[in-house]
């Protein structure tokens, strides 16, 4: 199959330099970016840590002067670029990075074009963007999902996933727009029950893509860990298991054990005779 074609828009006034190895590896498990644009004043100090990381990454930088001060110049600049690849029609999906609510009507107007939309932003973003992309992915998340594996492959660590109560009982003040983990288990349950064989259970894989529609920014390294089977054993009510003689994996919620209860006899009961009169 022919790789998807993405349009990469980063808004430099909401993102740090630091994500843009994360940003890019990311949207490489969707497809090819055949865009990459960044917008910014770049007449400011403060946009010269992106100098070396733009050229490394070929990103072409988008000059955007703010001319009022207080307010994000960068907006309108990407907004208007956007609806030009948008009718283009050179592209599959776009990816957003911003932290900012002010591209939520954008990532809207794009879905309902038939585009895909990643967007990406810290945890601070607010919930209207994040629930109008297809899906939204935490830059925080993705830099610690990876210094955690390389952790984990040299050994230096015997465990990174953190535990469910630790994510629970520490939420981080940024971390409240984040979709709860007890809000997730009740719509597994919600979904396993409304299966079309409730005792079969569903096919994993069809389980995760019912999350992601229902919770864009839904992504099992948000909770520690970084396989979905690894994720859903966390919940010691739900079953997984192989189904028939293939090798997808299948998840059920498990049985109530029934208690040994004799069996009630019925009396039969005999009919009446009526009187004859």
């Amino acid at each position: 199959m022919e790789d998807k074609k993405f349009a990469i828009l980063i808004d430099a006034d909401n993102v740090s330099a630091k994500y843009i190895h994360y940003i890019l590896d990311e949207i490489s498990n969707y497809g090819v970016a055949t865009y990459k644009r960044i917008y910014g004043d770049w007449t400011k100090s403060t946009s010269g840590s992106w100098k070396e990381v733009l050229l490394e990454h070929s990103i072409t930088p988008i000059q955007q002067y703010a001319y009022t001060t207080g307010k994000n110049a960068t907006d309108s600049a990407m907004i208007i670029d956007a609806m030009d690849i948008l009718y283009s029609k050179n592209v599959d999906g776009f990816c957003i990075a911003s932290s900012d609510s002010d591209f939520t009507k954008l990532s809207s107007r794009l879905r309902e074009s038939g585009m895909t939309v990643v967007g990406m932003g810290e945890k601070k973003t607010p919930k209207p963007f994040i629930a109008s992309c297809n899906q939204f992915k935490y830059l925080e998340v993705l830099m610690e999902a990876e210094k955690n594996a390389i952790e984990e492959k040299k050994d230096a660590i015997s465990s990174v996933a953190k535990p469910v109560a630790e994510v629970l009982q520490k939420p981080l003040e940024n971390e409240k727009n984040m979709t709860e983990l007890n809000v997730i288990r009740a719509a597994i349950i919600k979904m396993l029950n409304e299966s079309a064989d409730e005792d079969q259970g569903m096919n994993m894989g069809e389980l995760g893509s019912r999350l992601i529609k229902r919770y864009p920014d839904f992504d099992v390294r948000n909770y520690g860990d970084n396989k979905f089977s690894r994720f859903l054993k966390k919940f010691d009510f739900l079953e997984i298991y192989k189904h028939g003689n293939t090798n997808s994996l299948w998840v059920a919620i498990k049985k109530e054990t029934v208690p040994n209860v004799a069996p009630v006899k019925k009396v039969k009961s005999t009919p009446s005779r009526r009187k004859k009169t």
